[in-house]
């Protein structure tokens, strides 16, 4: 078991009121039929949501990153999680609280920009 395994299930237990809005749109294959899992383990880090098929991370972002700190703590993250190959997309509460079907729709463009690569890669990471 992984030493962040046991945090990753109390996110998921406790999630925030809008992680559990954008989960009801992106579970069970509701955008454009990929699977995202929530608060996942990726290396050191646990991420909101994860489409590991086509390397997209999605993460909610609270009051918390407002600050200048924690915007850079997000900016080394992103660049790190990219390293790994990994897309980002970041959402505000407040975007998924007024505007679901806008950010579910982003969330399909950006799988429509990835699909290529996914298609080329020739394999699923996660079916």
């Amino acid at each position: 078991m992984h030493r962040l395994t046991p945090v990753s299930r109390k996110l998921r237990r406790e999630a925030t009121p809008a992680v559990r809005r954008l989960w009801s749109v992106t579970k069970n294959r509701q955008i454009s039929d990929f699977r995202f899992r929530r608060q996942v383990i990726l290396s050191e880090f646990i991420v909101d949501f994860a489409c590991l098929e086509a390397r997209l991370v999605i993460e909610v972002d609270g009051a918390t990153h407002s600050t200048e700190a924690e915007f850079l703590r997000d900016q080394r993250r992103d660049l790190r999680r990219r390293s790994m190959g990994y897309e980002i997309l970041r959402f505000r509460n407040q975007e998924v609280y007024e505007n679901l079907e806008g950010v579910a729709e982003t969330i399909r463009l950006k799988l429509a920009e990835l699909r290529p690569r996914i298609e080329a890669d020739g394999h699923a990471y996660d079916t």
